[in-house]
């Protein structure tokens, strides 16, 4: 055969080869998750593909083209948010196209997962309101003779299309700590003086950043994230309280002087956009500061109270850069509530007792930690223990009596017992008390 004839067939061979790759990518199914920043919508793919997107109008549509890709199976999308129906067909050249039928203008952005444990290519549409519309936070009354609440933000970890990590029977960490964020905004909410912010109230997605921002546009004094930790080793087992660590604190200010025309009121509602760089990083550090000492001040309440119910891994708060930390002038801790790959742990965390009693011990060492920080012109800094206020609940720790709960608390040990219908002085560790006021 000709030199000439050789080169057809390896040209020939070659476009055999690439048509071949470019079919190979299949959709496989699809999903969606909808929260108040928009609505996301996953493609399972059999492997990497390229992508145009581009809206349409009259009526809204977001198209999507695939080239190389073909439908495996039927395709279910369930109507959430702004997608109402999906449309599919081939093109030319074996491309194939999506269609989300829309009932408004969206923005849409697109980007690549690679496999992970749980799923494989993914080929992710997040669907944000052309017209954004303002989620409505409510902010803190303003203060009065009683003081304004302070308002403690919940993050529950994960969510939507990040599921976290996993138990041997079948819990998702997104779920169990969704649960217990929930119990624990119940219990603040009904705590005098405080007022919960839940990041997220459903199964959808929220970025690490924008949950800092949900704090601050509530104006949060304190910021809490509740997670479900994960290790190979099954016996692993024990909760963790996390604050910044001082690396995560560097990086955070480099990044926020760098922007800091756009980090407006970042700082104590102080904008950095308008000081040189020298004052901005002096306001900044100092800031930082202060909120690593009060966090690490409130983590190590919590772990107290947490130790009354649940065994602990460290007895000392513990630093890591967790992004979802990173807030300048907010306290902010992270709690690992138990190993999800650990049996024992994991029905725990599916067990609805756990969670109440974890919430109130949480909650408890947030009272705590407010009580002796109060916040100016808040309900703690107008009223002392003595005040006749609404009364204060109490989760029992181990080696607490009643005799040292009451000098606590600066009442009687009898008041106690007559606000709770004790007919001893026998009290267990994970009880919760109410203690009176005054």
């Amino acid at each position: 055969m000709s030199r000439r004839g050789w080169l057809r067939l390896g040209f020939v061979s070659t476009s055999f080869i690439l048509g071949n790759l470019a079919a190979a990518a299949s959709l496989e199914g699809i999903r969606t998750w909808s929260g108040p920043e928009g609505t996301r919508v996953v493609f399972e793919l059999s492997g990497p593909v390229e992508h145009r997107v581009f809206t349409l109008s009259g009526p809204d549509r977001v198209v999507i083209d695939i080239p190389g890709t073909q439908v495996r199976g039927d395709l279910n999308l369930e109507a959430k948010g702004s997608v109402t129906a999906l449309r599919t067909g081939p093109r030319p050249g074996g491309e194939l196209r999506l269609v989300l039928e829309l009932d408004q203008a969206v923005k849409p952005k697109t980007f690549l997962l690679v496999p992970n444990e749980q799923y494989g290519h993914r080929l992710v549409v997040d669907l944000a309101p052309a017209v954004a519309t303002p989620v409505v936070r409510r902010a803190p009354p303003a203060s009065s003779a009683h003081g304004r609440d302070v308002v403690v933000a919940i993050d529950a970890g994960h969510g939507g299309e990040d599921p976290g990590a996993s138990g041997r029977s079948g819990a998702r960490e997104k779920d169990v700590v969704l649960a217990i964020a929930r119990r624990l905004a119940a219990e603040v909410d009904a705590q005098a003086g405080m007022r919960a912010v839940l990041i997220r109230d459903g199964d959808y997605f929220v970025s690490h950043r924008k949950r800092m921002e949900i704090a601050h546009q509530a104006r949060a004094d304190f910021f809490i994230s509740i997670h479900a930790d994960s290790y190979r080793d099954a016996s692993a087992t024990g909760a963790t309280v996390y604050v910044l660590s001082e690396k995560g604190a560097t990086d955070e200010a480099a990044l926020l002087i760098a922007q800091r025309e756009n980090a407006a009121d970042l700082v104590g509602g102080v904008s950095l956009a308008d000081k040189d760089q020298l004052l901005a990083k002096v306001l900044l550090d100092l800031s930082q500061n202060a909120a690593l000492s009060a966090s690490t001040s409130a983590g190590q309440r919590l772990i107290r109270r947490m130790a009354a119910v649940t065994p602990m891994r460290k007895q000392q708060v513990q630093q890591a850069p967790f992004l979802v930390l990173k807030s300048p002038d907010i306290p902010s801790v992270l709690v690992e509530t138990a190993y999800i790959s650990n049996p024992r742990q994991e029905a725990s965390l599916r067990a609805t007792k756990y969670q109440a009693s974890l919430a109130a011990a949480l909650r408890q060492g947030i009272v705590d930690y407010f009580a002796a920080n109060p916040p100016q012109g808040s309900y703690f800094a107008a009223h002392t223990a003595g005040d006749a206020a609404e009364p204060l609940r109490h989760v029992i720790a181990r080696g607490e009596t009643l005799s040292t709960i009451a000098e606590r608390y600066r009442v009687t040990a009898t008041s106690i017992k007559r606000s709770n219908s004790l007919k001893s002085d026998v009290v267990l560790v994970g009880q919760i008390l109410t203690i009176p006021r005054g």
